[in-house]
């Protein structure tokens, strides 16, 4: 008898060493609560950078706008991503249609792309020409891969595996060097992209006390603080830069 209890306890700490520190844990949420708000720009914004297009000029144009860092004329934020440092919640599933990431003019659309871990992103190009997509990441295996002309005019996308949480993960093209966008692939289900007037919502997150993370390609990362009460909308006005 003492045998097995001990067998049995030995099993029970080699599972619990075995299972990943701070996993998290999809749960049945009710009552959740919801936030919401705006990240804006701190202070006078920087006129965006005109960056000249070297090659396929008949596709690309004369010249692309950096989208490194968009603010509108109310200081709103385009592209940055909030993610609540949630531990336990709603389940973290893929959607039932793969994310589109595509090639249009010789910009990536859309310029940041947020995703479950184990999400099939779709990549796909509208240019009559050749691009190469180089997903530069470090937790997935770096990757790069060609996108020859025929498969835009056939229409067809390559479909790219992205099992492991990491972000961000910076995605270019070789052959036109202008070209750059972010994926994030995340272990938990809190995020959003702000819009172009920097607005995001987030809900059914369970009430409590969380550390908010804003990470903005150009300014990096900033941590906040929230407390969400359940069946409430918790308001915020952030800033960054400046």
């Amino acid at each position: 008898m003492r045998r097995t209890t001990f067998t049995n306890l030995a099993l029970a700490a080699a599972v619990a060493l075995a299972a990943p520190a701070g996993a998290y844990e999809a749960t049945t949420v009710t009552d959740g609560g919801t936030l919401s708000g705006t990240v804006k720009f701190q202070g006078t914004a920087p006129k965006p950078a005109t960056i000249p297009v070297t090659k396929d000029n008949e596709v690309c144009g004369k010249d692309k706008t950096s989208q490194e860092l968009v603010v509108g004329s109310d200081g709103g934020i385009a592209n940055a991503v909030v993610v609540v440092k949630a531990t336990k919640g709603k389940a973290n599933t893929p959607a039932a249609q793969n994310p589109v990431f595509d090639q249009k003019g010789c910009e990536y659309v859309p310029h940041i792309l947020a995703f479950p871990a184990g999400t099939t992103v779709d990549v796909a190009s509208d240019d009559p020409i050749n691009h190469n997509i180089h997903v530069k990441s470090t937790a997935n295996p770096e990757q790069n891969k060609p996108f020859p002309p025929f498969l835009a005019k056939a229409g067809k996308k390559i479909p790219w595996k992205v099992d492991k949480a990491e972000w961000p993960i910076h995605v270019v093209c070789d052959v036109h060097p202008w070209m750059s966008a972010y994926w994030l692939s995340m272990d938990q289900p809190y995020y959003a992209v702000t819009a172009t007037d920097g607005s995001f919502k987030i809900t059914d997150l369970v009430a409590g006390d969380y550390e908010v993370e804003i990470w903005q390609e150009k300014l990096g990362k900033k941590t906040e603080k929230v407390s969400i009460k359940p069946k409430e909308e918790t308001k915020v006005d952030w800033k960054l830069g400046g």
